[in-house]
């Protein structure tokens, strides 16, 4: 039997209330993967922008009226029967009271609880990048153990709410236990980046070297734990999802002072590998809080860098 290879074009919208919640809804019964959860939007029809569809699909199921949507993702997604185009934008200013108007159930839910939904899964990978910080810190080599203490209550003074604690030498397990409560005190989630990796260690996930990333085939963690990973092209990038990571970084963006001989891609070659990408994608390299907007121009998730974040 030839296989059905329907491709289906839709867009997807992440709207917000005033306690910033997100509202999601549960597929009626008699569509396709019913009872399953998503967050609102549909098919673009033939002749229709991907705006004018956004606007009619909310219209049609929550009868609001969106204001000014900002695309933050495109993605594909591959299921047996047909291939899904996304265009995910975020929605911050509506007019109306949302319902149910198409007789689904609805819900205004806090990001970090939106997991607990049975979601579909196009809808995974979304609620990853909804869930993650706009930057994180990178700690420093070589730097003794009560210093970067001290620059984790900095960072995290200055709101860092993600923190990858990174060492090519073997980490003392009392120093990474004291580094991790210092974290779940604060409510940051610590990732990481280590030699020798258990995929025990007391930490919220583990951030992959490259030449981890392509030794594996499949995912070395649960899901309730983050997994990252570094790539600088697009081989490394799509094992990234075979390997099924929850987002990347890419780099060198621009000159870095810790890889000096290492030539960077530019901003042209960051946004093509993002709009590639599936995944939430960090860009790295001489990159500063003073980044954050372009990196997001160019869809990114964000920045990560060690002295200037």
């Amino acid at each position: 039997m030839q296989q059905n290879n329907k491709t289906v074009k839709a867009v997807v919208g992440i709207l917000r209330n005033a306690d910033g919640e997100i509202l999601i809804a549960e597929r009626r019964q008699d569509q396709f993967m019913g009872g399953f959860w998503e967050l609102p939007g549909g098919k673009i029809e033939t002749g229709e922008s991907n705006e004018a569809s956004l606007a009619r699909e909310l219209k049609e199921e929550l009868n609001v009226d969106i204001c000014a949507p900002s695309l933050m993702h495109t993605m594909c997604y591959q299921y047996p029967e047909k291939t899904v185009y996304l265009w995910i934008y975020t929605i911050d200013s509506f007019d109306g009271e949302a319902r149910g108007a198409e007789g689904q159930n609805i819900i205004w839910c806090p990001a970090e609880k939106l997991n607990d939904f049975n979601l579909l899964p196009t809808m995974k990978a979304i609620i990853h990048k909804i869930c993650l910080p706009a930057y994180y810190w990178i700690t420093p080599e070589n730097e003794p153990e009560e210093a970067l203490l001290e620059q984790l209550h900095a960072h995290i003074d200055n709101g860092s709410k993600l923190v990858q604690l990174r060492a090519k030498t073997a980490l003392n397990l009392s120093f990474v236990e004291r580094f991790y409560q210092a974290c779940q005190d604060a409510g940051v989630k610590l990732i990481l980046n280590t030699i020798n990796k258990t995929f025990s260690e007391p930490c919220d996930g583990w951030h992959l070297t490259t030449q981890e990333l392509l030794s594996l085939s499949d995912r070395p963690c649960a899901t309730d734990k983050l997994l990252g990973a570094s790539t600088h092209n697009l081989i490394e990038l799509e094992h990234a999802e075979t390997v099924d990571v929850d987002y990347i970084s890419i780099a060198p963006v621009e000159p870095t002072k810790s890889h000096p001989d290492r030539a960077p891609f530019g901003w042209d070659k960051a946004r093509e590998l993002v709009e590639i990408s599936n995944l939430p994608v960090y860009l790295l390299g001489g990159m500063s809080t003073q980044n954050l907007q372009r990196a997001h121009s160019i869809n990114a998730q964000g920045i990560a860098g060690i002295s200037q974040v």
